[in-house]
């Protein structure tokens, strides 16, 4: 058991409870951030006087022959070390000797791990980021060849009004782009450094914890030392914001099964996103979608079992804070992998342009288009209301869409009808006529790409970062 405690215990800790204390199974995944933060902490230490340069370059020379070796595989993190920290002092002191057992001056193990997960933390934002960034891109592309792709638009599941697809996919841009601001919030939030915090209590050397700080790309230090090894605000804040991210990602999957379907046909999933039957060779199913419909749960999860584990933890630092990384780690790969995996998908989606305009036509979407025009020829709004409901009911025993009537059928409801309602109520007009911002009118979609289109240039994936 390779630890970096037990002087004041006379005897092994219990096999079973070393395997159920040790994190190492886990935690190795921040090596690089670990050997990042000791070298950072040793070349403050070397500045102050703590340190000579010769033992801080002996140090980092160590940590860097660590580090590559691991990258290399000739060195393996194994389950030998109770956790990464352990597993890179032992190592080093192996490689360079005394100098090596002065790595640990001036911190704790709590500020250590405190430091590691956010710098990992941080990196992982950053990706999270560039993910996003590039299905709005995906989402932006689409926005610019659709403006005029007609489809019919839903509330309560049911058809309601015709819009277009870019503005179908320009809802899910403005959740995405949100999703954006939220990592560029937490990023800004969390990027304060709690090396130098110690145990609880701060320490009795000379640290210069801004040097520090500065040396690791953060904003400045924490500046209470209980709170900076206690606080796991951030990765709830991260763990909340990725929940949202798969909220979206699932309600985006729910309507691609749904248009998937034999049913309504508006897409097709290229071979490369979909799966096949064992027994039924026709099948094409959705399966990305699907999963990461169902994959939404297990984030939700996450985020649930840490803030049960953090309300009821008394300052400062307690063991069971070590349960954040398996929970964080996980949501982290299962978010991004769902993201890449979803825009692969619909880069690659077709869609059914005919399919969706003639479901738009026979779900009566323009059945408000028609009350509109009875309006604007003087019929109270009230009336053109159950002058269309008739339209409507009569299109549903007939089985013909508004625009598809006789001028006939028309004035047996209401004479009022002249030839122009054929005009009125076009899917291209119905569309086109609507045109405030943020509407599915072509010239207000248009600005709206613009906009977007502004944003995603001026605002790069980690140009907050820098």
């Amino acid at each position: 058991m390779a630890q970096l405690w037990g002087g004041r215990f006379t005897k092994e800790t219990d096999q079973l409870v070393y395997n159920f204390n040790a994190s190492i199974s886990f935690d190795k995944r921040f090596y690089e951030q670990d050997i990042r933060g000791s070298i950072a902490h040793v070349t403050m230490l070397a500045k102050q006087g703590i340190l000579t340069e010769e033992e801080k370059k002996q140090i980092i020379d160590g940590l860097n022959g660590i580090r590559e070796d691991v990258e290399n595989g000739k060195l393996e993190i194994t389950d030998k070390y109770e956790d990464i920290h352990s597993f890179v002092e032992a190592n080093l002191i192996d490689r360079i000797g005394d100098a090596g057992k002065k790595l640990h001056t001036g911190r704790s193990r709590n500020d250590q791990v405190a430091l590691d997960m956010r710098l990992y933390t941080r990196d992982e934002v950053l990706e999270l980021d560039s993910l996003l960034k590039e299905i709005l891109e995906v989402l932006l592309k689409l926005m610019k060849e659709n403006v005029e792709t007609y489809m019919p638009g839903f509330t309560h599941l049911q058809k309601a009004q015709p819009i277009t697809l870019a503005h179908h996919m320009g809802a899910y841009f403005e959740m995405f782009r949100r999703d954006r601001l939220r990592m560029k919030d937490i990023y800004r939030r969390m990027n304060y450094c709690p090396l130098g915090a110690g145990a609880l209590a701060g320490t009795t050397y000379p640290l210069d914890r801004e040097y520090t700080a500065e040396l690791l790309g953060f904003d400045g230090p924490t500046l209470n030392s209980m709170d900076s090894v206690s606080d796991r605000d951030y990765l709830i804040e991260l763990l909340s914001a990725m929940s949202t991210i798969m909220m979206h990602l699932s309600r985006f999957s729910e309507e691609v099964i749904i248009w998937n379907s034999n049913e309504y046909q508006f897409v097709e999933i290229d071979d490369a996103y979909s799966t096949g039957s064992s027994i039924m060779p026709q099948k094409k199913n959705p399966d990305i979608a699907e999963l990461v419909r169902g994959k939404t749960g297990r984030v939700y999860g996450a985020l649930m079992s840490l803030l049960t584990t953090m309300k009821g933890i008394p300052l400062a630092y307690n063991k069971d804070m070590q349960e954040d990384k398996e929970l964080v780690f996980d949501a982290i790969d299962t978010t991004k992998g769902c993201l890449a995996l979803f825009t692969g998908m619909l880069r690659t989606m077709k869609f059914n342009d005919a399919r969706m305009e003639e479901s738009a036509k026979h779900g009566f979407t323009n059945a408000t288009d028609a009350a509109d025009y009875l309006v604007n020829h003087g019929v109270p709004f009230r009336d053109a209301h159950g002058i269309v409901g008739q339209l409507v009911l009569y299109g549903i025993e007939h089985k013909k869409a508004l625009d598809d009537f006789t001028m006939e059928e028309f004035r047996s409801i209401s004479p009022v009808f002249e030839e122009d309602i054929y005009d009125a109520i076009s899917m291209k007009t119905c569309v086109e006529m609507r045109n405030t911002i943020g509407a599915p009118g072509k010239a207000a979609m248009e600005k709206v790409i613009a906009l977007e289109e502004e944003y995603l240039h001026t605002e790069k994936s980690a140009g907050w970062a820098e």
